[in-house]
């Protein structure tokens, strides 16, 4: 490891969020609160908010809390310091470029300024709120959680929520399969706790690296992800290293006991109820942060969906899983789009060029057997904006016909939480809409999309050297001429159609001149 000293505060979740406040239209994305705040009332505030929410004074402690930072693709794009338009392709950049991990002592890490272990610890007295209203209690929905994997001697990095049972355990939500689940089963099988440390508060690339799922060490693909060198430092209660510009992190593990003690209801990405499971106990051993920490919670479901953070980093992760997948099957995809408004997860949108036959087909099945779970896949033709729900729209009633260009398979593996399963479904269905023109159709006048007059091309004396030079549009021939409302070249074509030296290309539309002998 690199032993330079990086910039400790260029990727902390405070700067970002300075960041957003000294942008032109901060107003539309950050609302910043001074005032203090029950934490009782900081769900409601932040529900279906599109802003980014900073609480400067929340709960008893008065921390700082920062809500909803991630819930819009704006948001995301400022992170990686791009458009939204051009988000995806700058994260493809980035995985591709190595990763720098340098590691640093302790006492020049930031995140361990502020030191409680022992009875000092009390997660009750951190700014951890009641998020909907049928939860099982207060969650910390921003955990970004570190562990190692002794198989592959990788740290493993995901994101997941934990429900606070004392002011030193929570619950942990690990059922579903996940890399973290394989590596505590292991543990288990050997009766041993399972260290494990607990980010909150970061910045956004961060919580984006934590939801991806590749078989690497994943130290490195928050280096990668962030396009510079990722300060780690080892924890103080377990060997673990974790970002060191990082404002929370608490450290502890998972107990050896296993799955022992229900955990739930929770209101879950896909904007419905999980309910109670039986989880394994995260006991906190210490907890760590910055003088001037700020807190985090992510929002998660709601009637908006796409005004959740949740749903902006599964839609950016289905959209990278998908890419990688689609890469082998066609050959010019011309973008991608994950909807958030669906959780970011089950529907996606693909613009392709097709260079032959059949690969829209190819397109939709590869997205079917991508790791991405994606169950909606609308492939549209390069001229229909796949960020535009209008325009799906228009291609959904126009261009597909359902005989034709539906594509509904079975079988497949998905996610459990998906409401619509039948209880005891252990697969489920994928649809395809094939939304594209029959391939060769898009030369046709009805399928050409109608715009306003260029007059582009050549200028002539009059509209029949117009006309010998080829055969032309209204539109063309009223550039030809200059006419400023095309009354001059109705007359002339009127003139010529009584000559009888006038024809029209009855296809296209074009008007032309008789050739000599007058057909």
């Amino acid at each position: 490891m690199k032993k330079d000293m990086p910039d400790l505060n260029r990727f902390r979740l405070k700067s970002f969020l300075d960041s957003l406040r000294e942008l032109p239209n901060a107003a539309d994305e950050i609302d910043v609160r001074a005032e203090p705040v029950r934490l009782a009332d900081v769900a409601a505030i932040l529900h279906d908010n599109p802003k980014a929410v900073l609480f400067e004074q929340a709960g008893a402690a008065g921390h700082a809390l920062i809500g909803n930072a991630l819930a819009s693709r704006t948001r995301m794009a400022h992170a990686f310091g791009v458009s939204p338009r051009e988000l995806l392709p700058e994260i493809l950049k980035r995985l591709r470029g190595r990763p720098e991990i340098v590691e640093i002592e302790r006492e020049h890490a930031p995140v361990q300024e502020v030191v409680a272990m022992g009875d000092d610890v009390d997660l009750t007295r951190l700014p951890i709120n009641l998020q909907h209203g049928l939860d099982g209690g207060p969650y910390i929905s921003a955990a970004v959680d570190f562990a190692h994997d002794q198989a592959s001697g990788w740290t493993n990095i995901g994101l997941r929520r934990l429900m606070v049972r004392g002011r030193r355990e929570t619950g942990i939500d690990l059922v579903a399969p996940s890399d973290l689940r394989v590596i505590l089963l292991a543990s288990l099988a050997e009766k041993k706790h399972l260290p494990l440390s607990i980010v909150v508060g970061s910045h956004p690339i961060d919580y984006f690296a934590a939801t991806m799922r590749l078989p690497v060490d994943e130290l490195g693909l928050m280096a990668q992800l962030r396009g510079a060198p990722l300060p780690v430092v080892k924890c103080l209660t377990n060997d673990l290293r974790v970002p060191a510009d990082a404002e929370w992190v608490i450290e502890g593990y998972l107990d050896a006991a296993g799955y022992t003690e229900p955990e739930g209801p929770y209101g879950e990405f896909l904007g419905y109820y999980g309910g109670v499971k039986i989880n394994p106990v995260f006991r906190v051993t210490a907890i760590t942060r910055r003088k001037d920490a700020v807190f985090q919670t992510l929002t998660i479901g709601g009637s908006a969906m796409s005004s959740t953070d949740t749903a902006q980093l599964c839609a950016l992760r289905t959209e990278v899983l998908a890419w990688r997948a689609l890469e082998s099957a066609v050959r010019d995809v011309r973008g991608i789009y994950a909807p958030p408004a669906a959780g970011g997860v089950y529907n996606l949108r693909v613009a392709l060029q097709q260079r032959v036959p059949g690969e829209a087909r190819n397109a939709i099945a590869a997205v079917f057997a991508s790791v991405a779970n994606v169950k909606n896949v609308f492939v549209v033709d390069p001229d229909i904006d796949i960020f535009s729900d209008e325009q799906i729209e228009w291609a959904l009633g126009t261009r597909f016909q359902p005989e034709r260009d539906l594509v509904v398979q079975g079988g497949f593996r998905t996610l459990p939480l998906d409401p619509s399963l039948d209880d005891d479904a252990t697969t489920g269905s994928k649809a395809g809409f094939d939304l594209t023109w029959t391939f060769g159709a898009s030369s046709r006048m009805e399928a050409t999309t109608p715009v306003p007059p260029r007059y582009e091309g050549r200028r002539f004396e009059s509209v029949r050297d117009a006309l010998a030079d080829g055969p032309k549009f209204f539109e063309d021939l009223m550039a030809a001429v200059d006419s400023g409302d095309g009354g001059d070249v109705v007359r002339a074509l009127e003139d010529l159609r009584s000559e009888g030296t006038l024809t029209r290309d009855t296809e296209r539309g074009r008007y032309a001149l008789r050739g000599p002998a007058g057909e």
